[in-house]
């Protein structure tokens, strides 16, 4: 598995174990969601005025977010990648890298600024905080939104049962 982690900010992310942090949820997440492939998730670590650019250029919205999650792969059934295997054989280069033979899941991009900001505003530590933020991307890579209240409730069982048994909680 390849977890390409780079921090693109002067703003120091608050602990120094974050890479760690980001690894762990990742794979207990895939461990969750049983992928039965070796992965590769992009992460980019960046601060309020670039990912601001980004939800502006591809969300069509002029302020910064917490998190924002580009999958590469569109499921028909979140998480299920067994109906995904005939789409996998046919068309093999779209999805896997060539180098590595890994399922690319796709990319997430976390704000800095707002992982320490939310940490301070929900009360509970920088680093509950960044293992949400990668649950909580690792979900819509898979295939999960929040688009509907049933939709939302199911992607946040999914992203606290990470965290509950990695023993993150929110204090």
């Amino acid at each position: 598995m390849s977890i390409n982690i780079s921090c693109e900010t002067d703003e120091e992310p608050g602990i120094e174990n974050y890479e760690e942090v980001i690894e762990t949820v990742i794979n207990k997440a895939l461990d969750k969601i049983n992928c039965p492939y070796e992965t590769e998730v992009n992460v980019v670590l960046t601060d309020d005025d670039r990912i601001m650019e980004i939800n502006d250029e591809f969300r069509g919205i002029s302020d910064p977010t917490d998190v924002l999650s580009f999958p590469a792969i569109d499921f028909d059934s979140p998480g299920d990648f067994e109906s995904l295997k005939k789409v996998f054989d046919e068309r093999e280069a779209e999805f896997f890298n060539p180098d590595t033979g890994e399922l690319v899941l796709g990319d997430m991009i976390i704000s800095v600024n707002k992982i320490k900001s939310q940490a301070e505003e929900y009360g509970h530590s920088i680093r509950r905080e960044l293992a949400f933020l990668v649950a909580h991307s690792m979900y819509h890579l898979f295939g999960y939104d929040h688009m509907t209240e049933t939709d939302a409730n199911v992607m946040e069982e999914k992203q606290e049962a990470v965290l509950k048994e990695l023993g993150i909680s929110r204090q």
